[in-house]
């Protein structure tokens, strides 16, 4: 009798550890970052040093069509993840077709804040700009047609790459007889001014010094607000700036919409050519930013920006938008000056 009890306890155990194991395998697969398939037609090089002998972050992926009339315009995938974290597998740009509708596309790491404190993030976005104009010619890109686009942190990031254009102490290596400057910006909910960050009623957590802000600049962002500013991509904006699409969702939690709504009356006031889309409902990402209405909106800026030898010369334009997140549908409606 002992024994059969002792043979059940010892089942129950083994069943237990198994489970316990398989939960644990799965944890770990979903934690895994996902590549994107490659679609047909395209050449992927994948893991690309853009700084010789760097860090094993200066790594970037490049994906171009095999057929082409000419070089091809490129957009440049710069990933979110509080600056902390996140990788460049995931490549929205490559997921959604970009590839298909003409278009290069790279997707790029850059040391995160664990790694090296700012400005290490931008110098790295710049290194690796520099670096894909370099070798524009062998890779069929055209280098006076490149567009960054990111998300949360990379948002922030694409924003800082557009305005700091003219900043040269943000780069720094080598290809430096290469612009960092690009021609268009999609800025998905990204920081823009960090002072006004950590004190918007609802975010103080931010100003903490735990936060990812004072991880990514060594110190809590309203003690030492002299290198919080240098962060700032409002701090650099000056008329020469690319044109801007700027999307954020009126009911994030991580990012308030303010720092959206400060760059494009910065950008506006620096008679600079700005969309400003707000999705009513949409948090840090979705529901609402996968609806295509926002895909197509998305598409078109780049079109009108990149496709176009001659970019975006002409009248400039300041303007707004809005739409509705519902599930996976949007309701779109226009507010022009």
């Amino acid at each position: 009798m002992k024994k059969s009890i002792l043979l059940i306890c010892l089942l129950f155990l083994s069943t237990g550890l198994i489970t316990f194991s398989q939960q644990q395998a799965k944890g770990k697969s979903r934690q895994k970052p996902k590549t994107v398939r490659v679609p047909e037609g395209v050449t992927a090089q994948r893991n690309i040093s853009y700084v010789v002998n760097g860090h094993e972050r200066h790594m970037l992926d490049l994906y171009v069509p095999k057929t082409a009339n000419g070089p091809l315009p490129l957009i440049i995938w710069i990933h979110g993840g509080g600056w902390q974290k996140g990788s460049k597998d995931g490549c929205p740009p490559l997921r959604k077709g970009y590839t298909e509708r003409g278009f290069a596309v790279a997707s790029i790491n850059y040391r995160l804040s664990g790694h090296a404190k700012f400005p290490a993030q931008i110098e790295d976005c710049k290194a690796a700009i520099r670096w894909l104009r370099a070798h524009a010619k062998e890779n069929n890109l055209d280098p006076s047609r490149f567009g960054v686009w990111g998300s949360s942190a990379g948002g922030h990031l694409v924003a800082l790459v557009g305005t700091s254009g003219d900043v040269n102490e943000f780069d720094v290596g080598a290809n430096l007889e290469q612009s960092s400057k690009v021609q268009a910006v999609c800025d998905y909910y990204g920081p823009t001014d960090f002072k006004v960050f950590v004190t918007t009623t609802g975010y103080e957590s931010h100003a903490g010094t735990h936060s990812p802000e004072a991880k990514l600049i060594g110190g809590a962002v309203l003690a030492n607000k002299e290198k919080a500013a240098r962060l700032n991509p409002i701090t650099y904006v000056t008329e020469d700036d690319p044109p801007f699409l700027i999307v954020h969702g009126d009911k994030d939690r991580i990012v308030p919409i303010n720092q959206s709504q400060l760059l494009f009356v910065s950008l506006k006031n620096a008679r600079v050519s700005t969309h400003f889309h707000t999705i009513h409902g949409a948090g840090h990402g979705r529901p609402g930013f996968s609806a295509p209405d926002i895909e197509a909106m998305v598409l078109e800026f780049f079109d009108r920006h990149l496709k176009s030898k001659s970019g975006s010369q002409g009248t400039w334009e300041a303007f707004s938008s809005e739409s509705t997140a519902v599930g996976n549908a949007d309701q779109r409606g226009e507010k022009k000056p």
